[in-house]
């Protein structure tokens, strides 16, 4: 059975010769390593194969009876034997390619879990004016946080060199679509609706106060755009009528939730101008929109 383990030590002489010794002695052969120095101490990642009849509890044994401090440990397969530097060189090819797989790149890249509620350790990561968060039970070490910050910085470079792909680019004010049709934009109640020829192509619905999982002054915000009319600047339009509507109901902030490797959020949320928070857990994507500052929108009246 392979095991990925972390474990801290001081940073002295002689400790990770400790912890090889005892997994001599015990039968457990280390198949892989990244060192994470710190100031203090050291965050070793080992990849040990164990006795197949070993659970965490014999591992954080093995690894405290070494002198090391017990991190984390979990079973895994043998992709955590692939050479790490590798792993970053790839993820950086990727969001190079397509700046607005980001959220979706990091998540895979730093083991992100299911989310636990405030529990676990947070890592932020800023991309233009957007914080993309990703949170884990295993605490990020500095070097894992300085390698969120340089990639994340790559995608800023990239967006701002003029070069993502045209989902990414902000809709031309006042351009006219497709076969020369203009969506218009109207609110209806706790609704903004994008209509061409009196049909609808894009809808934005705000919840009610207290939903469900939703925090007290945040409205949650449900987001759809016909496939047909997708790229094309009408969910911005929408995502900054609907937050200018939430001001209108008091709300502070407005909250989306999808699939983490939904490509169209980020360019979503930049193309829009909004200060947005993107937070990843596991599968899950959420975004909050701070509404404050910005422009109320009555019910009834034209969003434009």
């Amino acid at each position: 059975m392979l095991w990925k383990v972390r474990a801290s030590s001081p940073d002295r002489p002689g400790g990770l010769a400790a912890l090889t010794q005892r997994c001599a002695e015990a039968d457990v052969d280390i198949r892989g390593m990244q060192v994470f120095p710190g100031v203090d101490e050291v965050t070793d990642e080992v990849v040990m194969e164990v006795p197949p009849t070993w659970g965490e509890a014999d591992v954080a044994v093995l690894v405290e009876s070494a002198g090391w401090r017990h991190v984390f440990s979990t079973p895994c397969t043998g992709e955590a034997l692939t050479d790490q530097p590798t792993r970053y060189v790839e993820a950086a090819r990727r969001v190079l390619a397509a700046p607005e797989s980001f959220p979706e790149v990091v998540a895979r890249l730093f083991d992100t879990e299911p989310d636990q509620g405030a529990g676990g350790d947070v890592l932020e990561m800023t991309v233009g004016d957007v914080l993309v968060q990703v949170r884990r039970a295993t605490p990020f070490t500095d070097t894992e946080r300085a390698r969120g910050v340089a990639v994340a910085e790559l995608v800023t470079d990239v967006l701002r060199r003029g070069r993502p792909e045209p989902a990414m680019a902000s809709p031309v004010a006042g351009r006219r679509l497709g076969d020369g049709a203009r969506p218009s934009y109207v609110v209806e109640g706790r609704v903004v609706s994008a209509l061409v020829a009196d049909v609808v192509v894009g809808r934005a619905t705000l919840g009610e106060p207290g939903a469900d999982g939703v925090d007290e002054g945040c409205l949650d915000l449900v987001l759809r755009v016909d496939p047909a009319w997708r790229r094309r600047g009408v969910g911005t339009r929408l995502l900054v009528a609907a937050s200018r509507l939430a001001l209108t109901y008091g709300a502070e902030e407005v909250h989306l939730s999808t699939t983490a490797d939904n490509r169209a959020v980020l360019p979503l949320v930049l193309a829009a101008g909004l200060r947005g928070r993107i937070r990843l857990a596991s599968d899950q994507l959420t975004v909050r929109v701070p509404v404050q500052g910005l422009r109320p929108l009555g019910a009834g009246a034209p969003a434009v």
